[in-house]
């Protein structure tokens, strides 16, 4: 069942350990299949050195229920649901506790658009959420913690602002299919770097928005011009 997107995600997974945003299990990845309404996960604690695509976890979109697989899904499925559920066009979601964009989530602060190579990713800052609150975490806490990203994209486009910070918690990101996730997730851990850096250089102004609009707009808007014609 979704055999090439178990080795997809699989794939995914990996990544995330190559890029060097994930250590022990602190991440997983996951991939949505619209067609048949189901959604592929990474395991819950599993070594990525001993996880192969067929210990990929299939789940049910509506119901959160396991349709196949024998290892536990990740604990986070519930968030990545979420997503799947509101996030119109989002077909891969990722979450890693990647240094830099963690420390920005601890410190809850957006990640402000300093300079061309940010905008050229992401249209605008990168969010921070609220805190959940003490029920939302006793009560059901990944999903809630996917209910409260949703809450604060409810004005914002998820594809143009592929990511998010959780307050005093992590990143995630989401995108077109996992790799286009893993990708905002690399992307995101270098701007979150590329960010503090100039922090500590004593720039605090954000890049003009003409400028932030004209990158963002060359790369990602409808008469975009950077790469090669598909």
């Amino acid at each position: 069942m979704l055999e090439d997107l178990k080795k997809d995600v699989h794939r995914a997974n990996l990544r995330l350990v190559e890029s060097g945003l994930v250590v022990l299990t602190w991440g997983n990845a996951s991939g949505f299949d619209p067609e048949s309404g189901l959604v592929v996960i990474k395991p819950s604690g599993v070594g990525y050195d001993i996880m192969k695509p067929s210990d990929m976890v299939v789940v049910d979109l509506a119901t959160g229920r396991v349709v196949e697989g024998d290892l536990n899904p990740s604990s986070d499925t519930p968030t990545h649901l979420e997503f799947y559920r509101n996030f119109k066009g989002v077909r891969g979601a990722v979450h890693t506790h990647s240094i830099e964009a963690t420390a920005w989530a601890q410190a809850c602060r957006e990640i402000p658009c300093y300079g061309t190579t940010h905008a050229d990713q992401f249209h605008g800052s990168v969010p921070v959420t609220r805190f959940l609150a003490k029920e939302e975490v006793e009560e059901a806490y990944e999903l809630n913690t996917g209910r409260v990203i949703v809450e604060l994209f409810r004005d914002r486009d998820p594809l143009a602002q592929p990511g998010v910070l959780v307050a005093g918690h992590a990143p995630f990101t989401w995108g077109a299919n996992p790799q286009k996730a893993v990708d905002g997730a690399i992307a995101l851990e270098a701007m979150a770097r590329m960010a503090r850096l100039t922090e500590q250089l004593g720039r605090t102004e954000p890049l003009p928005d003409y400028v932030g609009e004209k990158h963002y707009m060359r790369k990602h808007g409808p008469n975009a011009y950077y790469g090669q014609k598909k």
